[in-house]
């Protein structure tokens, strides 16, 4: 079975493409489920917008209407989920739950890419020392025990600045794991940034050696995709790539994940 839970839409301000493209590029490879999870669009009390990283909040039920419209449109094809990627912002986290239950959303994932809020927080791929890795475990894993989240987007996030992968790296690893296996969520094996390195020349995640304390730990991976435009669901070499790479997992390798879906 072919499912990706990771799919974002132009409304973040760094991906482009329709929201019906996404779809049908899905559909052309064959994928029986697609998620849309675009960048949670947080009402700061500031009313502080980040721009190009997250749509404007009052765009939230245009989303929803559209992934919904979409859902309905291709039954016969493809099942369409509608959720978010989150970050964990304790100030905002009984408004996450609220509206996961308001709107009555199939799931969220959590992909914690900065600290307390993007307003002030660091953002945690740019980590480069022992002390703010340990500050993107501690946040990362709160956010796993809220038990808000279906998995753990991207976790090896903070390879994107810190290097070499050091003892440091390795206890991360472990504590991440074993927050994760402790309350039966998987970890996604993220391939978006090895999609696009032939323009950012990096590499980053997914990161083999934090997998295999992964696969060591018994923590269960699924593959996102992270797609930020069509091309991503339509070319199917990096999903090839990812299954191989992750044949040693046998059972811990999931094809598709149950959703954690919330209701009023």
């Amino acid at each position: 079975m072919k499912a990706n839970y990771h799919t974002h839409t132009a409304r973040c301000g760094h991906a482009e493409g329709s929201d019906e493209a996404y779809v049908l590029a899905a559909i052309e490879q064959g994928f029986e489920e697609l998620g849309f999870s675009d960048h949670v669009p947080w009402p700061y009390q500031s009313g502080f917008l980040n721009l190009g990283v997250r749509m404007d909040v009052r765009r939230l039920d245009e989303y929803l209407r559209s992934v919904r419209a979409l859902r309905d449109k291709y039954a016969d094809r493809i099942r369409i989920y509608a959720g978010f990627e989150c970050e964990y912002f304790p100030a905002y986290m009984g408004w996450l739950t609220d509206m996961a239950c308001e709107k009555q959303l199939d799931y969220l994932i959590l992909g914690n890419h900065y600290e307390n809020s993007d307003e002030t927080g660091m953002y945690f791929g740019g980590t480069r020392t022992a002390e703010q890795l340990s500050r993107y475990v501690e946040s990362t894993v709160r956010g796993v025990q809220t038990g808000l989240f279906t998995y753990l987007a991207h976790p090896d996030l903070f390879l994107r600045s810190y290097r070499p992968f050091d003892d440091n790296c390795r206890a991360a690893a472990r504590d991440l794991c074993q927050a994760c296996r402790e309350v039966g969520m998987p970890m996604e094996y993220n391939v978006h940034d090895r999609f696009i390195a032939y323009l950012t020349r990096r590499v980053s995640y997914p990161n083999p050696e934090f997998f295999e304390i992964a696969r060591k730990e018994g923590v269960q991976v699924v593959i996102g995709l992270d797609a930020h435009e069509p091309l991503e669901l339509s070319d199917s070499t990096q999903w090839d790539r990812a299954q191989a790479e992750l044949a040693d997992y046998g059972a811990g390798f999931l094809d598709r994940v149950a959703l954690r879906g919330f209701s009023r």
